[in-house]
């Protein structure tokens, strides 16, 4: 059993590693969904953890759908996670109609090469399910981060569970979104999955003793609970055992 921890920031990438978990997906923008890191984020968190390191490569919040100059980003931030040492990349594309790019996504998976790479959550705003896991197989990737096209995995467990069957060991099925210590188990159980993706966040604890209240735009920040990132990988561990 795998836990993948979904870090918004270095110091969770940390805690991650602390706690035993074997994979960061490192990103920005909480409220967004997740948004690429930046050159910075990824450079000091991959010289700060030995576990395997994958930045989501989305440049913007929204659609899965980028033009042009979106998709020169996208290829420019990629070979930058190659550059710095990151084992892999999470990231997804889609068509107008909400379909895979399998076009646009095979390059992806060229650029990125030898790194490993995740399809992310635009296969949850697909329209056929079972058609697009067909189609990112093909074009090379290892996983799917998925909550079954619910808007959490718990919710999600049935189509889950058919994914993980009609993978057969192609790919794999990685159940993410609202998993807890408290439902990991029947999820395990009821998916037949072997890695998992949360980010078990927190609000951050404010050492800033003054704030002015005229002033919206200083929100609070997320960080990972290392308690209950220590429960979900004991409950793991026991089920490995």
């Amino acid at each position: 059993m795998l836990l993948e921890v979904c870090a918004f920031n270095l110091q969770s990438a940390v805690i991650a590693e602390k706690v035993g978990a074997k994979r960061v997906e490192l990103c920005e923008n909480p409220a967004d969904g997740g948004t690429t890191p930046s050159y910075g984020t990824i450079k000091q968190t991959r010289e700060k953890i030995g576990i395997s390191l994958y930045p989501i490569v989305r440049p913007r919040a929204g659609n899965y759908f980028f033009d042009e100059d979106e998709f020169a980003i996208i290829k420019q931030d990629i070979l930058l996670c190659k550059e710095l040492g990151c084992d892999g990349i999470s990231t997804g594309v889609s068509k107008g109609n909400g379909e895979i790019d399998t076009e646009r996504l095979k390059r992806m998976v060229e650029w990125a090469y030898p790194m490993g790479v995740t399809c992310h959550r635009v296969f949850d705003a697909t329209p056929d399910p079972m058609k697009a896991l067909e189609d990112i197989i093909t074009c090379g990737c290892e996983r799917v981060l998925t909550s079954g096209q619910k808007p959490s995995a718990p919710e999600g467990i049935n189509l889950l569970a058919e994914l993980v069957q009609q993978a057969d060991g192609r790919i794999i099925i990685m159940p993410g979104a609202g998993v807890r210590s408290g439902n990991i188990e029947t999820l395990v159980n009821g998916t037949g999955a072997t890695e998992f993706h949360t980010s078990a966040r927190m609000i951050a604890p404010d050492p800033v003793t003054f704030r002015n209240p005229a002033i919206l735009d200083a929100t609070d920040w997320y960080i990972a609970n290392e308690e209950e990132l220590r429960k979900i990988m004991e409950v793991l561990n026991n089920i490995s055992l």
